[in-house]
């Protein structure tokens, strides 16, 4: 297998890889600000669940929460997971990164002094008001460095799609590696996984430039 053929073989992989990125990103970036949030409820039975919640995520590998997501519904409730592979891995990804960027929010929610909070009152703002207008640009400001670096890794991350026997460029580069005896496939899937990181730090660095309004 020549290398043009072993690069067009592996770009759906790439494909699949990227999606998984995506989509892992679209949902785990807002329901971490929600786990966040209800982290910091004033209700201790919520407090309590998230806690639990986001201690057995962050204490398990995230390979063993994927294969949970996917053979659990059939061990547990006997059910078909015909189809469930895709929808499980995604869960199992969103779930995993929305817990760390619950933390990541969380810090930085409570790095804001409280004199910011008594302000937005005086100003006759409402608690929702408040926390979107003033507290939640400086929070965005503050965990940029925070949340590049668990961008980053999800990159990284995304070949762990391989403990579902999911197609993505790091399981197609096994399967090539193996049947043509090349190591030239991990050199092109090292190449990709380089490429997306040095995208997404340059992207990264250039919001937290943005977001430099001090300069």
């Amino acid at each position: 297998m020549t290398l043009s053929t072993m690069i067009s073989t592996m770009s759906a992989g790439m494909l699949r890889t990227i999606g998984i990125f995506l989509l892992t990103l679209a949902g785990s970036l807002p329901l971490g600000m929600i786990v966040a949030l209800l982290r910091k409820s004033r209700i201790p039975l919520v407090r309590g669940i998230i806690r639990v919640y986001i201690s057995v995520i962050r204490g398990t590998p995230l390979m063993l929460q994927l294969l949970v997501w996917y053979f659990g519904p059939y061990y547990l409730f006997g059910m078909s997971i015909r189809g469930w592979r895709f929808p499980a891995l995604i869960t199992g990804f969103v779930l995993n990164y929305a817990a760390y960027f619950a933390e990541i929010y969380r810090g930085g929610i409570e790095s804001i002094p409280v004199g910011q909070h008594e302000a937005g009152e005086v100003l006759g703002y409402t608690k929702a008001q408040i926390f979107m207008r003033i507290i939640l640009p400086q929070v965005i400001k503050r965990i940029m460095p925070s949340v590049t670096n668990e961008v980053i890794t999800l990159v990284k991350d995304t070949s762990l799609a391989f403990t579902l026997a999911y197609q993505e460029v790091f399981s197609l580069a096994k399967q090539i590696s193996a049947s043509q005896t090349s190591f030239m496939p991990f050199v092109i899937a090292g190449t990709f996984y380089f490429v997306a990181n040095y995208v997404v730090a340059f992207g990264m660095e250039r919001i937290e430039k943005a977001l430099d309004y001090y300069r």
